[in-house]
């Protein structure tokens, strides 16, 4: 207890200067001025209210149905009794039997999958949603904000971006929403997402964008934008918003351990939807751009063993035969750097640049090969055409093997033979396939940490076909001369090729 009155109004004055001082120091130049703070806090709504009231309208719900199956599909049923006439079980059955829909079908209820979805064309119907919510159904129900239900005619469907268009005929008015550019999105914008979670109706949440060109391994065009907005199973086709009302990403997928929203939410976006769904409504189908290559990422060390500055760009692991990449030209162990002009920084990237390309027409890719860059022109092919046709398959290399014995590759850590009847029985290794086999991999060699494995067949190193274990000898000699840390090698397991660099180890000096 304070008890002198002095010693009271002194600490009032001490308690006042305490209490006003960071407040002080907040509205000063140290804390940042008031202006700034005003000007940040006027960027963004205080509400998102009259946003989702414009916005609610244009969100629907999708379900979609499977018609009830037929007896004769149902083969593990039992059959019927024949009961003679008259009898009082055959007048059960056929009771039994009518209430049920007659004779021809089982007793069951068609299921449901709900989901969400977006108009995006009001005088031509329009509807966007996912692939899984529509995928395997035989009808496909369209409910509008004041409760419409309309049958859609399924557009069509891409499994690999999760795509599907809809089209719903109706005198009613239909409110649409306009894509935008989810390219400028930043990493702490703003977000909304409407849906229908659960067939509770019309649903909005708000968050941020939480990271960007996430991969989920969902398929080959993963780029998707990753949110904290509530996204649950009832979100799945729902359009995601921007704070001018544009749709900068399709909601599609949750990482969640229950099953619930733990505000992990994955969306397309625009830039990789927008292109599907109009070659969807022009053709009914995607018609996506094909070079005829099988990739891989570059890393430091094959980088470096390809003398290339930095890691960047897409590795040719093997190339098509009768593909676009082959009639151009482009080998295995090139270095992807541009595709018609566009950069590849990174491996992922490629696929979508390809894939968006137009169809029939040439392009320049700039490749990196033998320590230097040189351009190719390359015809662009069509993916769907080359799948129906058998062509996307992986190539394999050739080479004229011998019948050397096994031999150990001391600096790299496995032993190798020549490919003999014997061996390619064993290791089960095609007639097409050439090169020397690894026989063994030793314990805790960084050939075993890269995953090497008895069986794998090395067709090159250095970009140089080996045929014997003495041509294997000779490329490791050569680039140890040539000063490099490293070598690339390329494998050939079970009919698929890949890169792989392995650094050079020391030899052990022999004992004097």
């Amino acid at each position: 207890m304070i008890k002198h009155p002095m010693t009271y109004k002194y600490f009032l004055v001490l308690f006042t200067l305490i209490t006003f001082i960071p407040a002080a120091a907040n509205a000063g130049s140290f804390f940042g001025s008031g202006k700034k703070e005003e000007q940040s806090q006027n960027k963004h709504p205080d509400s998102f209210a009259d946003l989702a009231e414009k916005l609610l309208p244009s969100v629907v719900n999708i379900s979609s149905t499977q018609k009830v199956a037929k007896r004769e599909d149902m083969q593990d049923m039992p059959e019927i009794p024949q009961f003679p006439p008259g009898s009082p079980f055959e007048d059960f059955f056929e009771e039994f039997l009518n209430r049920r829909g007659g004779h021809g079908n089982i007793p069951q209820i068609p299921p449901a999958s709900l989901g969400s979805g977006f108009i995006i064309d009001a005088e031509n119907g329009y509807v966007i949603t996912n692939n899984h919510v529509i995928r395997d159904a035989d009808e496909v129900r369209v409910t509008l904000y004041d409760d419409t239900t309309l049958t859609a005619e399924v557009i069509g469907m891409d499994e690999k971006t999760n795509i599907a268009v809809l089209k719903v005929d109706t005198k009613k008015k239909l409110h649409a929403v306009p894509f935008g550019d989810s390219d400028v999105m930043r990493v702490g914008d703003w977000v909304l997402a409407i849906g229908n979670p659960f067939g509770l109706g019309g649903t909005v949440t708000a968050g941020i964008v939480s990271a960007r060109q996430r991969d989920i391994n969902s398929g080959p065009y993963d780029d998707y934008i990753q949110t904290d907005a509530s996204i649950n199973r009832g979100n799945s086709g729902g359009p995601m918003f921007n704070l001018d009302g544009q749709v900068i990403g399709i909601n599609t997928a949750i990482f969640s351990p229950s099953g619930g929203s733990v505000g992990i939410g994955f969306a397309i976006p625009s830039a990789l939807a927008e292109p599907v769904i109009k070659q969807i409504i022009e053709y009914g189908r995607t018609r996506r751009g094909w070079l005829g290559v099988k990739i891989q990422t570059v890393t430091d060390e094959i980088a470096e063993s390809l003398s290339l500055d930095k890691a960047r760009g897409a590795l040719v692991a093997s190339v098509n035969p009768d593909g676009p990449a082959e009639k151009a030209g482009l080998e295995a162990g090139d270095v992807i750097l541009k595709f018609n002009n566009q950069d590849v920084n990174e491996m992922r990237q490629l696929p979508r640049i390809v894939a968006e390309s137009k169809i029939d027409t040439t392009v320049p890719v700039e490749i990196w090969r033998d320590g230097q860059v040189i351009t190719k022109l390359v015809g662009v092919g069509e993916l769907e055409k080359a799948e129906e046709e058998g062509l996307v398959e992986t190539a394999a290399a050739k080479s004229s093997p011998d019948t050397s014995k096994d031999e150990k590759i001391e600096n790299l850590g496995f032993s190798v033979s020549a490919l003999s009847p014997v061996l390619r029985e064993e290791f089960m290794v095609p007639e097409n396939v050439d090169g020397v086999v690894i026989t063994h991999v030793e314990n805790l060699s960084e050939a075993a940490e890269k995953g090497l494995l008895p069986g794998d067949v090395v067709v090159e190193i250095n970009q140089t076909k080996v045929a014997t274990i003495d041509e294997v000898k000779t490329a490791i000699e050569a680039a140890e001369k040539e000063g490099k840390s490293s070598i690339l090698m390329l494998l050939n397991r079970e009919g698929n090729v890949r890169f792989t660099a392995l650094k050079l180890g020391k030899k052990e000096k022999d004992s004097e």
